[in-house]
């Protein structure tokens, strides 16, 4: 009875409940890519939803287009600001598309649904220095096929997009071929130090009011709008079905002007991305959302505790298989050549290449970079580990088998004790490696002394930098010192004198 009378209070009050706002234990994970824009927006629709009720958390700065549609269609990433522009010729660019609708159905097929777009575009430019433009009469971007040795600088991704640099080219016929890539923020500092003459543009860029830059005219209507939009998981709407109502609020609400002055603030004036999201909002929606704001000490505790995570599981689970790998060489000559071109190979493939090539097995964040950084401390150790067996003299190996002790034995009490230095100086070496390395990790999500590293470059702000570069020094010279100490004190003088004559 008491059940029964439960029931009709609930079927009597349904009507006039209101919606369910979100389940607090559902995460909603909003990603951003690494330029100040995409940051801002990031922040926005996280704060957005947290001040109506949702649990929401923003992993900025992640890469690339590339990186953060894999991401969300593999379920790592909710939800993540794009443009129309990228969306239809870098991510849907092998699929037949000429309307709208077209987008629609095709985000549909990858499990992938699309706001209305927020109000801006923001699409791609050429700038020059006004002095350029004026010494050779760059008027449109037609007027560059009459100057073939103007050096170009272009952001690494539209180097090779669809809508990029090799279509813009053939597009416009232009002959120069000093073309470079390089990080899109950088590239003004190259432009103002005349290190190069062009170089490609966001059309909110708070630097092109900073620096008088002069756009050329796309006389031949090659860019499309970019109009940004907010890419999220369909099936998001299965778990928190009340969440498309406030991601359509942010529809058509934020103009190319209030874009502009959002990332001047941001660039120009000093201000965080989650302090000028809240401000607008506040005048949006007359909302306040909470940010937290980080002293430096915080941070700089936080990141290096992320940092060292990364570093010390990572060359852990290197030691534990390169030494037993560097054994086994040790043990036959033919195994040993194979087993260092193989470690040898992985050393040559780009950190940031194996970083992506991670995602689709592992996800964003944490367990790709520690899976790369384990892969790339494995050759040193596996090396030293090999050379230092292979270069024990054969008296003295000869010597441990005359006493009759067995294989296991020699290599414990004997081999391994003589090889140690080696050992422990390939250790060594891959320690220091992997601190440096383990800074690539922010772009995937996985924190440490990269973050500020990565936000400063953005941001120009030095001291940013150097709140990740000077740890990462100062924690690469300690790992250092300690294996250093670590030597002397395991290392018995006698044992080290032994192993010199020895070698």
């Amino acid at each position: 009875m008491k059940n029964l009378n439960l029931y009709l209070i609930l079927i009597l009050s349904f009507p006039f409940t209101p919606p369910a706002q979100a389940d607090p234990t559902s995460e909603i994970r909003i990603g951003s890519k690494k330029f100040t824009e995409s940051v801002i927006l990031g922040e926005a629709i996280t704060q957005h939803l947290q001040v109506n009720g949702f649990k929401a958390s923003h992993m900025d700065q992640l890469g690339g287009t590339r990186l953060l549609w894999k991401a969300l269609v593999q379920d790592e990433l909710d939800i993540y600001p794009d443009y129309t522009g990228t969306i239809l010729y870098e991510i849907l660019q092998d699929e037949e598309i000429s309307s709208n609708a077209d987008i629609q159905v095709a985000l549909a097929q990858h499990g992938v649904s699309i706001t209305d777009p927020l109000g801006f575009n923001n699409t791609y430019a050429l700038g020059v220095t006004p002095q350029t433009a004026e010494q050779f009469s760059l008027k449109a971007i037609s007027d560059l096929r009459q100057h073939p040795e103007l050096r170009f600088g272009f952001t690494n991704e539209f180097m090779d997009r669809e809508d990029g640099w090799p279509s813009l080219r053939d597009h416009y016929q232009l002959p120069q071929t000093a073309v470079r890539g390089l990080d899109h923020d950088l590239a003004y500092k190259g432009l103002q130090a005349g290190s190069i003459d062009l170089i490609d543009l966001y059309s909110t860029d708070a630097e092109i009011a900073y620096y008088q830059l002069s756009i050329l005219q796309d006389d031949e209507s090659y860019f499309p709008d970019y109009r940004a939009v907010i890419l999220y998981r369909t099936d998001l709407l299965d778990r928190v079905p009340s969440i498309q109502t406030y991601l359509n609020q942010l529809a058509g609400v934020i103009s190319e002007t209030e874009m502009i002055d959002m990332n001047s603030q941001v660039k120009l004036e000093g201000r965080s991305e989650a302090e000028v999201a809240q401000s607008f909002l506040s005048l949006k929606f007359n909302t306040l959302s909470e940010i937290v704001v980080s002293s430096r000490w915080d941070r700089i505790i936080s990141t290096t505790s992320e940092h060292l995570f990364l570093v010390c599981l990572s060359l852990g689970a290197a030691i534990l298989v390169a030494i037993p790998l560097g054994i086994w060489g040790a043990r036959n000559a033919t195994l040993g050549q194979v087993i260092l071109s193989i470690v040898g190979i992985i050393q040559t493939i780009p950190s940031l290449a194996l970083l992506v090539f991670m995602i689709p097995l592992l996800g964003i964040g944490g367990p790709p970079a520690l899976v790369a950084l384990f892969l790339y401390s494995l050759l040193p150790i596996v090396r030293n580990t090999l050379s230092g067996l292979t270069g024990i003299s054969i008296d003295v190996q000869e010597s441990a088998r005359a006493l009759g002790l067995p294989a296991p034995a020699r290599l414990k009490m004997i081999e391994l004790p003589l090889a140690a230095r080696s050992i422990l100086a390939g250790i060594k070496t891959s320690a220091v490696i992997n601190v440096g390395t383990a800074t690539l990790g922010a772009l995937i999500g996985a924190g440490g002394y990269g973050q500020p590293i990565l936000t400063g470059i953005r941001l120009d702000d030095t001291s940013l930098i150097l709140e990740g570069a000077i740890p990462a020094a100062i924690l690469a010279l300690l790992v250092q010192w300690s294996f250093d100490l670590a030597e002397r004190t395991f290392l018995s003088p006698g044992l080290q004198m032994k192993q010199e004559s020895t070698s």
